[in-house]
């Protein structure tokens, strides 16, 4: 594959420091969520970050997911992605991720949405990075509930 974009960011303080991209468009403030033993302060986290980044990046590849479902672009009116990041821990030093992908598809019946939410899991860039590493829930939100 040809590269055809990178992103940079340091981390300085771990979970309670900041983070920031070389670019100056991201410079953010981290806290240690009080569930792991923090303060719970105002910053965000690692999890959080990569939440919506998964989530952005998962939106963007249904566009080409649908194609191959013979749908169209309309289908992704109204829609969203949202993206549950679980930090997990097993054991001490025995840590992993654990990702549940919603996907909000208003203008699509159950089934479609489905099999649109599935198509772009096999395509996606986060999705194919995290294949047999990151255990991840595929879930649609029922049309009855979209609204």
């Amino acid at each position: 594959m040809d590269r055809v974009h990178t992103a940079e960011a340091t981390a300085s303080g771990a979970r309670t420091g900041e983070v920031s991209s070389s670019d100056g468009r991201l410079t953010t403030s981290l806290s240690r969520p009080a569930e792991m033993g923090g303060d719970g302060g105002p910053g965000t986290n690692p999890e959080q970050l990569f939440a919506a980044g998964y989530a952005a990046c998962f939106h963007s590849a249904m566009r080409f997911a649908l194609r191959d479902l013979g749908l169209t672009p309309q289908a992704l009116e109204g829609s969203s992605v949202t993206a549950e990041v679980h930090f997990l821990r097993a054991a001490p030093g025995d840590l992993g991720l654990g990702v549940d992908l919603w996907a909000r598809l208003p203008q699509l019946d159950d089934e479609q949405a489905r099999q649109l939410v599935e198509k772009t899991h096999t395509s996606g860039p986060y999705s194919r990075a995290t294949a047999g590493n990151v255990a991840v829930g595929l879930h649609v939100v029922p049309s009855s509930s979209a609204a």
